[in-house]
């Protein structure tokens, strides 16, 4: 199966080339002849399988006709990356037609993004509260949008912005087709898809869950050991390229600075960052200038890097969908990837939390060579009948790498012991921790 068979224009198919696409994932399979035909859709898929271009196709063959230099698009996403992304994948498929992307986002300076508008323009890919500006102050007119896209509609009802969406749907012509993504459901986003689409076309791939591409595994290690742990995993292992993710701003500047004096190619990613550098952070990352990005969860949706081979969990996620968000940054494009989560005790609930979602159990490991100063206790073995899963190194869609560490070195996924939760813990005052909490935070 290819992309002849959508019967795309020859200026998209030359875009499709530029690219680097050779086959359609899943979901394109399923999204473009829907709408191609127009319909609305509604999407549930992981991050990484390939649904901004699911959508920016047929986009773009819609736009193959019609007026030109007027707003006929709108993408609302709910982070500067995510916008930044979609508008960079919507440059490179149109590489060859005569159509111009604006992004509207806040953080930076609002007059080029007016002046880019005033040139005429036919996607705008937007965030919600600097769209909302423009469009109080006469700036942007769409009254002229054939397509509404809502990309990654669950984070903007995290973030607070289900309010600004529904005044922005007011703006827009009633009468248009509307490309509604999430990767999960909760009841405020099903209850804004029903408001918006009009016989829609479902397109689910898979569980709403992380991708089966990806492999996970728990390293149980007290606070302030977390650091020493990650530079020993970095030294024996085969890490190509890291997104490590840690719990607040501070914590990933100040990672990144530690990494940085060890000698790793590294760049922190962080919400007091001018866009500006946010922006040289991901590039230099998706360049190869950095092999290590740490981030806050800024940066779990809107950072297209197929290459990235492990994500790690510096600190455990708030939420099971923070989790899949994550790991979705690896395991991209039917590539293989690993994601490592560093486990305190008081992180069990949401371990538990993750596998009931991944429908079994996950590994938990233990580094050869590392000192624990006594602060690892051997947990229980696992129970007969379930299979954990093995790690992944490779990033060749799933066949087996043929490297060896080098040096002989012990890959930081060598599991020692294998082991689940137990199938009824006692209440978690009563849980004996894993190990004696000591030293002091990383």
């Amino acid at each position: 199966m290819n992309f002849e068979q959508f019967s795309l224009d020859p200026r998209i198919n030359a875009g499709i080339k530029n690219a680097g696409y050779t086959t359609p994932t899943p979901i394109q399979q399923q999204a473009i002849p829907v709408v191609l035909e127009g319909h609305d859709i509604l999407g549930l898929a992981q991050t990484g399988t390939g649904k901004t271009a699911a959508f920016m196709l047929p986009i773009l063959q819609r736009l193959t006709k019609g007026p030109l230099r007027k707003v006929r698009v709108l993408i609302v996403a709910p982070t500067r990356e995510l916008a930044e992304q979609i508008a960079q994948t919507s440059v490179t498929l149109s590489k060859q037609m005569k159509i111009s992307t604006v992004t509207v986002y806040g953080g930076v300076g609002k007059m080029p993004q007016v002046n880019a508008l005033r040139r005429g323009a036919e996607i705008v890919v937007a965030c919600p509260g600097r769209l909302l500006d423009l469009i109080g102050e006469g700036q942007i007119d769409l009254s002229g949008v054939e397509v509404l896209v809502l990309d990654e509609a669950d984070h903007m009802c995290d973030m607070g912005f289900l309010p600004d969406i529904r005044r922005i749907l007011k703006h827009v012509p009633a009468k248009r087709q509307t490309l509604f993504f999430s990767a999960t459901m909760p009841d405020d986003i099903r209850g804004l898809a029903s408001d918006i689409l009009k016989h829609p076309v479902t397109v689910q791939i898979g569980m709403i869950a992380p991708a089966e591409t990806v492999s996970h595994a728990l390293y149980p290690v007290p606070d302030g050991l977390k650091t020493k742990l990650l530079l020993t995993m970095l030294q024996q292992s085969e890490i190509e390229r890291a997104l490590i993710f840690t719990r607040t701003k501070r914590r990933a500047r100040s990672l990144a600075e530690t990494l940085g004096k060890s000698g790793y190619r590294v760049s922190a990613l962080q919400g007091n960052m001018a866009q500006n550098r946010r922006q040289e952070a991901i590039n230099g990352f998706r360049s190869g200038e950095y092999d290590i990005l740490v981030a806050t969860d800024i940066a779990a949706r809107g950072i297209d890097v197929a290459s990235v081979s492990h994500v790690i969990n510096y600190d455990m996620p708030d939420t099971v969908d923070a989790y899949t968000h994550r790991i979705g940054r690896t395991g991209r494009a039917q590539l293989t990837g690993e994601a490592f989560t560093f486990t305190e005790h008081d992180d069990e609930p949401m371990v538990r939390a993750i596998e009931r979602v991944l429908g079994s159990p996950v590994e938990r490991r233990k580094v050869d060579g590392f000192d624990y100063g006594g602060a690892f206790v051997q947990t229980r073995p696992a129970s007969q009948g379930y299979a954990s899963r093995q790690p992944q190194s490779s990033r060749n869609g799933g066949q087996n790498s043929s490297r060896a560490p080098q040096n002989g070195s012990t890959r930081a996924g060598a599991v020692t012991e294998t082991t689940t939760p137990e199938s009824k813990p006692a209440k978690s005052r009563r849980r004996r921790p894993y190990w004696r909490q000591q030293g002091t935070q990383a």
